[in-house]
């Protein structure tokens, strides 16, 4: 649990949100090391008492419900991000897209289906919704810009059911809820839950916004959860789970993938996740909206941390900035604790032949293990510019740095002793300008 100091700060954070966005309640919890170290709740409703248990309406926070079902998918090798849709919908407008334009809103499609508000009217069958979809004048070229589209993910719903069998919300119960204890979870409400309002921006009284079934629309903002389902959630999204998905697969949905100008770099979208400042320099999750009802979840993997927001009102949060907000001030009162530096147990091989200094012609770089990576600093500043993993007998594979995804070789002479490194064109020696390794451009005359 957190200090009674850091519950009053994030209790103050909870009130003034509910107070200043004229919320009738707001929920919100934090996350640290896995668990849920603070909770707490805010609400002017007579005869509704909000709670950690109560449910609220997640909205597009169920897109990456989604996105996690179809990275298993993929890791199982049943379909690849650069598929077409129309390997999988035969027939389906947008055919061209792929599977990864999809998932990051760079498909350039239109944003909401043909015909009526589709999150305030009962939802129709797949049929209907692909019957509605027209390429004419979609607003840009797949892979142009980040364009953010719900139609996608009615889409990817479809894709996953078809591939299964059973539909996605039948795989999201199966594949991410039930191993990660997320029980009050569910596609329509159960047990307790707030009713969505609107409020009138002059009278403020409220009035109450419909909650139907989505249908086809549904993987793209239907499903309800609780402070404490999303607390288990965000810590899933902060380290992995290894019923779920591992560590490796959500980096790689935390990767940038797309993005807008408008944004200025402070956001960008990955496979499902939205990407944000903040934190530790980058948080992934998402926001969350539906007639009635905002939400919010972003983790912080470099801290173990993360956060909730659900609020049961049209407008009012900050689905963002509040989670964020409320990170920060775990932070600043009671500071992460490091991971304790442990002594290295072993050096692979191919490790120990690059330990040491190494010259990128006059440029003096320091290779050094951690355990887990060989990371690559710069002698005259001590800045980190590379890291690299054993990826072969000869051969390390670049995680981070202009050498991120490029393999660099254990060159050997005939002595079978290291001569030089060799990343793309970029070639280090143990000596500047070593004479007798070659060196694009020939050495400097002395």
């Amino acid at each position: 649990m957190t200090t009674d100091l850091a519950a009053r700060r994030l209790d103050v954070l909870l009130a003034t949100e509910q107070a200043n966005g004229r919320l009738p309640s707001v929920v919100g919890g934090v996350v640290r090391d896995g668990e849920l170290v603070w909770h707490g709740a805010v609400s002017g409703l007579d005869g509704f008492t909000a709670g950690p248990d109560v449910q609220y309406r997640i909205g597009s926070i169920t897109k990456t419900l989604v996105a996690v079902v179809v990275l298993q998918l993929r890791d199982e090798g049943r379909l690849g991000l650069n598929d077409r849709l129309d390997a999988h919908l035969p027939g389906v407008g947008y055919g061209d897209r792929t599977i990864r334009d999809l998932l990051a809103h760079a498909s350039g499609m239109h944003s909401e289906p043909a015909g009526e508000w589709w999150e305030r009217t009962p939802g129709g069958s797949f049929d209907d919704l692909a019957a509605s979809l027209s390429e004419d004048d979609a607003p840009f070229e797949a892979g142009a810009t980040f364009h953010y589209t719900n139609v996608a993910y009615g889409l990817l719903g479809e894709v996953v059911a078809r591939l299964t069998g059973r539909s996605w919300w039948e795989q999201v119960r199966q594949r991410v809820l039930a191993p990660l204890g997320m029980r009050r979870t569910s596609y329509l409400p159960e047990g307790e839950h707030a009713t969505g309002w609107s409020i009138d921006h002059f009278a403020g009284t409220l009035t109450p916004e419909p909650a139907h079934d989505a249908g086809a629309m549904a993987p793209a903002g239907q499903v309800w959860s609780t402070v404490e389902d999303l607390g288990r959630y965000v810590a899933f999204l902060a380290a992995g789970h290894a019923d779920v998905l591992p560590w490796s697969t959500l980096a790689e949905m935390a990767t940038p993938q797309s993005g807008a100008r408008a944004s200025r770099l402070g956001s960008a979208h990955g496979l499902g996740f939205q990407l944000l400042r903040g934190g530790s320099g980058l948080v992934h999750g998402h926001t969350g909206s539906m007639p009635g009802f905002l939400a919010g979840v972003f983790a912080d993997p470099v801290r173990r941390t993360g956060a909730v927001a659900l609020a049961n009102a049209t407008v009012g949060l900050r689905a963002d900035g509040l989670p964020l907000d409320l990170l920060a001030t775990l932070e600043d009162v009671e500071g992460t604790l490091p991971v304790p530096w442990r002594p290295v147990q072993d050096v692979p091989a191919v490790v120990r032949d690059v330990l040491g200094i190494w010259y990128w012609g006059n440029t003096a770089n320091a290779f050094g293990w951690d355990g887990r990576r060989v990371r690559v600093s710069r002698i005259a500043r001590g800045t980190e510019v590379h890291a690299f993993v054993p990826s072969g007998p000869d051969t390390l594979l670049g995680t981070s740095g202009y050498h991120h995804g490029e393999t660099l070789q254990v060159v050997r002479g005939a002595d079978d002793e290291v001569s030089h490194l060799l990343c793309e064109t970029f070639v280090y020696t143990r000596t500047p300008y070593d004479p007798a390794v070659p060196v694009p451009g020939g050495h400097p005359t002395r």
